[in-house]
């Protein structure tokens, strides 16, 4: 596996990973506990999320600040037992921003392992979907959501409390038109 940076100036190494489900949480979290191996020596746990990148007319992507934290991300979170990835990002979406989606309105961009925004020492493992339509209604913070922001795409690497995934991956991607599957003008 390649080391993850340290640096948020630059881009924490990464790779992507295969499609597959996502092992559901247990009361112990055993699921976040399976570790990339950063070095020979090094094994962090891993949070296991999905991320949903809803997009205004203009481009602008809605990220969310969760209390007690200073990074904001997409909308999303951990799967409840039983979930597959698009389902957890569908409960979670309605959860933390009061929007309801149709399982069919979200398309998987893709599956990163990057840095951790919130949990010092654990790496992520992402599946992040895009809404395949504008986004009707205005979401409002709720759950866990401290504050929402709509992102300009442009210039997202210099927007230093940003995740990880979203500042060096998934954005860039999307804008860039880059993922597979990315829709422009959703």
């Amino acid at each position: 596996m390649p080391e993850m940076s340290s640096d948020p100036l630059r881009a924490p190494a990464t790779t992507t990973v295969p499609a597959g489900p996502i092992p559901p949480a247990d009361a112990a979290d055993a699921a976040d506990v399976v570790g990339i191996a950063d070095t020979a020596s090094q094994v962090r746990p891993v949070i296991r999320v999905a991320g949903v990148v809803l997009r205004r007319a203009n481009g602008d992507v809605l990220t969310v600040r969760k209390r007690a934290t200073r990074m904001f991300m997409f909308p999303g979170g951990k799967p409840e037992a039983g979930e597959t990835p698009l389902d957890t990002a569908v409960r979670e979406v309605r959860e933390e921003l009061g929007v309801s989606l149709a399982p069919g309105e979200l398309h998987e961009i893709g599956q990163w392992h990057t840095d951790a925004a919130n949990e010092p020492g654990h790496a992520l493992h992402s599946h992040v979907f895009v809404a395949t339509t504008t986004l009707a209604g205005t979401p409002v913070p709720a759950a866990e959501i401290a504050e929402l922001r709509w992102q300009p795409v442009a210039g997202v690497e210099d927007t230093t409390d940003l995740a990880p995934l979203a500042r060096w991956f998934a954005i860039p991607a999307v804008r860039d038109g880059t993922a597979p599957g990315s829709h422009t003008g959703c």
